[in-house]
């Protein structure tokens, strides 16, 4: 079973659930599902930033099994963690780890299209 994670809770809310639960199942071969992609909203995308211990860790993960990350480009460039104009050309700044892209809900669609989940679950 394939799944994407969405995380739109307030706050950091992914530094907790990702980092004291899906992140270390992940780690340990132990998640039950194939995790296909995970999409920040809000705060949720500092743990994406370089030198984060949990976004390092996320971004080695997905790097190496093709795991899809990517921040609300709304929400990027208001943390300063994207340059650009919403709906055209955004990109991520050097302050974000490696293999995060950025956009809105059709580039999420788009990217993925190729290998699309089975469950979309909202944290």
């Amino acid at each position: 079973m394939k799944v994407a994670y969405v995380f739109a809770t307030a706050g950091r809310n992914a530094s907790y659930k990702i980092g004291q639960m899906i992140l270390p199942q992940l780690e340990d071969d132990r998640h039950g599902a194939e995790v296909v992609g995970m999409f920040f909203f809000d705060d949720n995308n500092y743990v994406l930033r370089r030198g984060d211990p949990i976004g390092e860790r996320l971004s080695t993960l997905a790097c190496a099994r093709g795991v899809l990350l990517m921040m609300c480009d709304r929400c990027a460039i208001e943390r300063g963690l994207a340059t650009g104009e919403p709906g055209q050309q955004v990109v991520v700044t050097d302050q974000v780890v490696d293999g995060v892209s950025v956009g809105c809900f059709p580039d999420l669609y788009g990217a993925l299209a190729g290998n699309p989940p089975d469950h979309v679950i909202t944290l």
